[in-house]
């Protein structure tokens, strides 16, 4: 394990200039544009199921089919909302927001002339010892 690279953290300045770029902005606003709407909704359904058990217990009682009454089929529903919905959060952040992290982590790794990593090092940070 000792030949195992090891990742240097970024100085804090490097970090607060990649937070101020347009690009990183873009991004943030991409993740929070697709997670705080989905998040809410899927709490929204999930409320609405736990109201619905607590409130509309003869709605809830339902017969559909044999044994299986409205609770078990929603209840089965938010796990399958739950699947779905981590397959379409995989899907979105590999076309939307893989691409564009993966390029602000290249150029904070590789910078150009003026870049984060040109500027001295504090003396507080440890280098790795192989």
């Amino acid at each position: 394990m000792d030949n195992l690279p090891t990742a240097r953290p970024a100085p804090p300045d490097a970090l607060r200039e990649i937070e101020q770029t347009e690009e990183f902005q873009q991004l943030r606003g991409s993740f929070r544009g697709f997670a705080f709407p989905v998040t809410a909704g899927f709490i929204l359904w999930y409320l609405l199921y736990v109201l619905l058990s607590g409130y509309a217990p003869g709605f809830m009682a339902i017969k559909l089919s044999g044994h299986v009454n409205i609770a078990l089929a929603l209840g089965l529903l938010q796990f399958a909302s739950t699947f779905a919905i981590a397959a379409w959060y995989a899907r979105y952040a590999d076309r939307r927001l893989d691409p564009s992290a993966s390029a602000i982590r290249e150029r904070a790794d590789h910078p150009g002339p003026a870049g984060p990593a040109d500027r001295p090092q504090s003396a507080d940070r440890t280098e790795a010892v192989e």
